[in-house]
């Protein structure tokens, strides 16, 4: 596939470093050219490094890995209210939650994925990769350590089934939890989580042990 990814920082090289290994195209477009240039060449693989607009044009899959604060600014160099976007599987993993308390700093009932697909309008937003650290997808898949479940919703059947290839490419497994307005449900399950663990608890403990049902035929 080809890959877009607009920003430069541990999350755009730790799944752009995955996803290269695995033989996809990736191109890499940030704010600062510089960096870009510089995370490129770090990550080999035939990485690029483009202006945030050409990292939109003709992708199969674009993964927004900025910060929280800084989604308007960067859709806005993409020209994402003008369509640049329209039709492209938008991959969400933003947090908007308050440093060391996990506490969402969107307005009540709403979530930053649903904030996305308003400010680009006709993108296929999918909720992804919001609750591991980067860290998780550094690894080649199966170089000793178990598959994690990445949780997902979006609207688009097509964006979802290709969000959830790439998922399994960096060694996670995808679980597609509804439509984008359970997005709101992930974003305060990664609130929770930072929130035990900046309080020195270890999320895990926290979360019951629950068998899966067995499958049905």
């Amino acid at each position: 596939m080809r890959i877009g990814i607009l920003g430069t920082g541990t999350l755009a090289a730790a799944l752009g470093e995955g996803w290269a290994r695995a033989g996809h195209e990736v191109a890499i477009g940030g704010r600062s050219r510089v960096k870009a240039e510089k995370l490129a060449e770090r990550l080999g693989h035939g990485v690029l490094a483009v202006a945030p607009r050409e990292a939109v044009v003709s992708r199969d899959a674009v993964l927004l890995a900025v910060s929280w604060d800084g989604v308007e600014d960067m859709l806005g160099r993409v020209g994402a209210s003008d369509g640049a976007l329209q039709g492209t599987p938008l991959i969400d993993p933003t947090n908007a939650v308050a440093h060391g308390i996990g506490t969402l700093l969107t307005e009540r009932g709403e979530s930053m994925a649903m904030r996305i697909a308003g400010l680009a309008p006709g993108a296929r937003v999918v909720k992804a990769f919001h609750l591991f650290p980067a860290g998780q997808w550094t690894s080649p898949p199966g170089d000793q350590q178990p598959r994690v479940t990445v949780a997902m919703c979006g609207e688009d059947g097509a964006a979802l089934d290709v969000v959830g290839e790439l998922v399994r490419d960096v060694g996670g497994t995808p679980a597609i939890l509804g439509a984008l307005d359970r997005a709101r449900q992930l974003e305060e399950a990664a609130g929770f989580v930072i929130g035990l663990a900046f309080t020195g608890f270890d999320p895990n403990s926290a979360i019951p042990c629950v068998p899966s049902p067995p499958a049905l035929n």
